[in-house]
């Protein structure tokens, strides 16, 4: 019976001390887990093992075996001349001593090293008054150790002890790898942020001077071709037709439309890149701002819209928006606002549906033109506000007129709006669905839902894919505090 009681008993304290360990290692692992920093993790490695058996002094430390130096080192109880010393001898022991040492080493209570230690190249820790030492290496180039004094108890370290130690020692050995490599993917991705800022500043003085250079030519060949064309126009019978000139005219139009364009792009993109070493820039100094109504505004800019699609038949909504009050550059964000109906209408069939959402959440108000058209492929989406990139396949691609179903712009107009939304503080984010039966650049769409053969009603076209761009700006109280109307709310809107 009291053999049971003394078996039941030590399976008690056998569990008590499992259940000790398994809560020290959890909390190391609280400590030390988040730490992005080797000196920061050993410091808190070295605090739980000296805590945990009440150790009277300690040190970590962790040499560079490509340049011979301490990489890290952190102590308690010893003095700065012991821990000089031990840089000392650190540094000058062969760095391929340390590869050696492997296993946990006891010292004896004059300091002499126990068993095999000498021999694996540990005699250089003899004076510092430590108990233990365990191997703490982090890879190849990363070696060391922890040094643990007497126990305070004045116990001895058993060989649960040393089980516990090199486990937290393997514990913080994985910390510290981790944030090496977190260390090493931030400052990969740093790097690749500079590079990208040093290739976008290239690209935009390159496109910069590019855009004075055409500006030029194609003034002077705009010049020739009117000389030319009175000329020839004045022979008897004309030895060119008219239609010759018209089609050199609209395509140098369009040419001089890109430059003209583009140029305006490239100057708000620069003014925002001056901006960004300014702390405290207003943002919107260099533009009139205008508290304006957002309702009536969006009705007009629609109207104007819908004149100039005239012949696509195209229903409209616009949803919400009653009081909403924006503080804006008006003519910036009616270009913004056309270019997005410009888009949502090019990318919709006939019969189908353009959206307007005007909504506030918080202190946010977004402005959300969505269309159900055939939306656009993954693979696009991330391309899609870079400019002068088409969804279509290119082999597909034409460009039509203004408003056409698949007219294939030149993706200036959603680059403008990214540059505006950059240059005046605005939030600008897309999200659309591809057409679950366009699945490719390559599959086309009709252009009329009534002669699709996947979609019996415009229901189903509505369901089938579409693309929501959204504007969103900070709110404008149209109240004052002493109850007054905004006197900065145009009249105009």
């Amino acid at each position: 019976m009291e053999d049971k009681e003394q078996e039941a008993k030590q399976c008690e304290l056998e569990l008590e001390r499992r259940i000790y360990y398994l809560k020290t290692l959890y909390d190391l692992s609280l400590e030390i887990g988040y730490q992005r920093e080797t000196h920061e993790i050993i410091k808190n490695l070295l605090l739980m093992m000296i805590g945990t058996f009440g150790a009277s002094r300690g040190l970590i430390f962790l040499l560079d075996k490509t340049r011979r130096k301490i990489d890290a080192l952190t102590q308690r109880g010893l003095t700065p001349d012991s821990i000089n010393l031990l840089v000392q001898r650190v540094e000058s022991e062969d760095p391929e001593n340390f590869d050696k040492i492997t296993d946990i080493h006891l010292f004896n209570e004059k300091g002499d090293l126990q068993g095999e230690g000498e021999k694996n190249g540990l005699h250089f820790l003899s004076s510092f008054n430590l108990r233990i030492w365990i191997p703490f290496n982090i890879d190849a180039n990363f070696r060391g150790g922890i040094g643990l004094g007497d126990k305070l108890s004045g116990d001895p370290y058993t060989p649960d002890d040393q089980e516990l130690l090199l486990t937290m020692a393997h514990q913080g050995a994985v910390a510290i790898e981790n944030a090496k490599l977190q260390q090493a993917r931030i400052d990969a991705l740093e790097q690749s942020k500079k590079d990208l800022e040093r290739l976008n500043k290239a690209k935009s003085r390159a496109l910069d001077h590019l855009s004075h250079e055409l500006r030029t030519p194609l003034a002077v060949i705009q010049g020739n071709i009117r000389i030319l064309k009175r000329k020839t126009q004045n022979q008897t019978p004309p030895i060119m037709r008219e239609g010759f000139f018209e089609s050199l005219e609209k395509n140098l139009g369009r040419l001089s439309e890109i430059q003209q364009e583009t140029d305006q792009i490239i100057r708000t993109y620069q003014e925002w890149e001056k901006e960004q070493t300014i702390e405290g820039v207003n943002r919107t100094q260099n533009g009139q701002t205008t508290a304006l109504s957002l309702t009536p505004f969006v009705e007009q800019v629609l109207d104007d819209v819908k004149r100039r699609a005239g012949h696509r038949n195209i229903e409209f909504y616009i949803d919400g928006g009653q009081g909403l009050i924006l503080n804006v550059i008006p003519k910036n964000l009616e270009e913004s606002l056309v270019g997005l109906l410009k888009n949502a209408i090019e990318n919709t069939p006939d019969e189908g549906l353009v959206r307007i959402l005007l909504e506030q959440k918080a202190q946010w108000v977004q402005l959300k033109v969505m269309d159900f058209g055939i939306g656009i492929t993954k693979e696009n989406q991330s391309h899609l506000l870079d400019g002068l990139f088409h969804t279509l396949d290119t082999e597909l691609y034409s460009s039509k007129k203004p408003y056409d179903f698949g007219a294939g712009g030149k993706g200036l107009d959603l680059l403008r709006i990214k540059t505006y939304a950059q240059r005046y503080g605005f939030d600008f984010s897309v999200g659309s669905q591809r057409c679950l039966h366009l699945p490719t650049d390559r599959d086309l769409c009709p252009g009329r839902i009534s002669a699709c053969s996947h979609c019996q009603t415009t229901e189903h076209c509505y369901k089938s894919g579409g693309s929501t761009f959204c504007l969103t700006f900070q709110a404008v109280n149209p109240v004052r505090k002493d109850g007054a109307l905004n006197p900065a709310l145009s009249e105009r809107y």
